[in-house]
């Protein structure tokens, strides 16, 4: 025991033993910082690779999804080339414009509503049989398609169905015709 305190009394030795602990201490911290490193490396890795899938399904949605809005859009094309779909679309259009140059220009609304008002006289009187076209066709092939009172009184000789109109108040004597 007199031996290792001789041996301690030195100042080398002290030196040495102060030395050996801090390389201790450094390579201790050394290797947790090591370790810390490889699990931050581990987890941007996991990440990364999650995020690369979250990636790759939200590319496939995306395609998927355009896939479908380019085969829609072509539906809505091929079905707006349907007669009776493309004069739907130009009723729409038309009643459209009509509201907005109703709105806008100060003089469109009385022309239109006059034009309006003849070509549903026009329209009615086609579907009461009254058009020339209507009654020669009616003439030449029969009775058999004939439903409407209007169209029997004609072929008859009758008048046609009464129409009953309503009374003139006081002040509506403007001589335009109500809108329809």
């Amino acid at each position: 025991m007199d031996k290792l305190i001789d041996l301690f009394s030195k100042p080398f030795v002290w030196g040495l033993c102060l030395g050996l602990l801090f390389f201790v201490l450094s390579a201790w911290s050394h290797f947790k910082t090591k370790r810390e490193l490889r699990r931050y490396r581990k987890h941007l890795s996991d990440k990364l690779e999650l995020e690369a899938r979250q990636y790759e399904i939200v590319r496939r949605e995306k395609e998927g999804v355009a896939k479908e809005n380019e085969n829609l859009r072509l539906r809505i094309g091929q079905l707006n080339e349907k007669p009776e779909q493309k004069m739907l679309r130009d009723l729409e259009v038309l009643s459209r414009a009509e509201k907005r140059m109703t709105l806008q220009a100060p003089g469109f609304a009385a022309a239109w509503e006059t034009a309006k008002a003849a070509a549903i006289e026009e329209l009615t009187g086609e579907d009461q049989g009254r058009s020339l076209p209507k009654r020669i066709f009616t003439r030449l092939f029969g009775n058999s398609t004939v439903t409407q009172q209007g169209d029997t009184a004609l072929l008859t000789g009758g008048a046609g169905p009464v129409v009953p109109t309503e009374p003139e108040t006081p002040g509506s004597n403007t001589g335009e015709k109500p809108p329809m």
